[in-house]
């Protein structure tokens, strides 16, 4: 696993050259790792999905400048749990930025990784705010003790105002667990954000956030919130399933795991892309030498 220091000499940004502002940060979600080669839901060999986003993500021409993981690092928050998950990014060649999700376990994670700097920068939460890049990156902590659902406090509402009041003029992406938006699945919306107008509040005031990223809906979804783009991340382990039926069950499905990619452009801002963990066939040309194929 790379230092956290924002100089990666061979990321997107340095091979672009640093006149042109480019950015490329990747997001994974929601791996769930749990010890001892257990499954999750007696289903899903989370530690080896992972090992594959890893390598997926080690590979990535263009290599982007960091690894964002939006939360639910971890199944139930035990220190075992936690070590597996180190021993596991320990081969990820990125610089890499975590929050908690509803699965995760603040002192246990902290204790876990006393050399990510950035998850003591609060006192009560792993909120954090990290400035070494071309675009500004804040990390929120929406995770509630023994609870599914998240909240904002009023005290990380403020520090999350005052800290983007700072750098108004720089392109910011503000990354929380729990979507603050309603996705349409029933289940997952019984345990969204709470009070997500209170963050709406917040960066409304503030121009400069491309996005507002998160996890815990283990899908790809995007919403318009708040004069921005909210969106999830798919997840690492397995995908909740996709069903807009009134009262669905709680099901989930092992549908191609992914990741986004966040391209970030002086001259175009953001531009999301979806990628996939498994390999496909291709790429194939549309063109040859006549043409387009027929």
């Amino acid at each position: 696993m790379a230092e956290h220091t924002g100089n990666a000499s061979t990321s997107f940004h340095d091979q672009q050259g640093i006149n042109d502002q480019q950015c490329l940060i990747a997001q994974i979600s929601d791996p769930h790792i749990k010890a001892g080669g257990k499954l999750s839901y007696r289903q899903v060999d989370t530690a080896n999905a992972l090992r594959k986003a890893i390598t997926t993500l080690n590979q990535l021409t263009p290599r982007p400048a960091l690894v964002l993981i939006s939360g639910d690092l971890v199944d139930f928050g035990h220190p075992e749990e936690y070590a597996t998950f180190k021993q596991l990014l320990a081969e990820l060649t990125l610089p890499v930025y975590l929050i908690p999700g509803n699965h995760d376990d603040r002192q246990h994670l902290r204790a876990a990784f006393p050399d990510h700097r950035y998850l003591f920068q609060h006192q009560d939460y792993l909120q954090w705010v990290v400035d070494d890049y071309p675009v500004r990156l804040v990390g929120l902590d929406s995770s509630i003790p023994g609870k599914p659902h998240g909240e904002l406090s009023n005290e990380s509402l403020q520090w999350l105002d005052a800290t983007l009041a700072e750098h108004p003029e720089k392109p910011t992406l503000v990354m929380v667990h729990h979507h603050p938006f309603v996705s349409g699945i029933g289940h997952m919306d019984r345990q969204p954000l709470n009070r997500p107008d209170a963050l709406a509040d917040v960066i409304r005031k503030h121009d400069q956030v491309e996005r507002v990223l998160c996890g815990h809906l283990h899908r790809s979804i995007q919403a318009r919130f708040a004069n921005t783009l909210a969106m999830s991340c798919p997840g690492v382990s397995h995908q909740v399933s996709l069903d807009l039926t009134p009262n669905g069950p709680a099901h989930f499905q092992l549908e191609p795991t992914g990741y986004l990619l966040h391209h970030w452009s002086a001259t175009h801002g953001t531009v999301t892309h979806q990628g996939f963990i498994d390999q496909y066939p291709g790429p194939f040309p549309f063109y040859d030498e006549n043409g387009l194929i027929d």
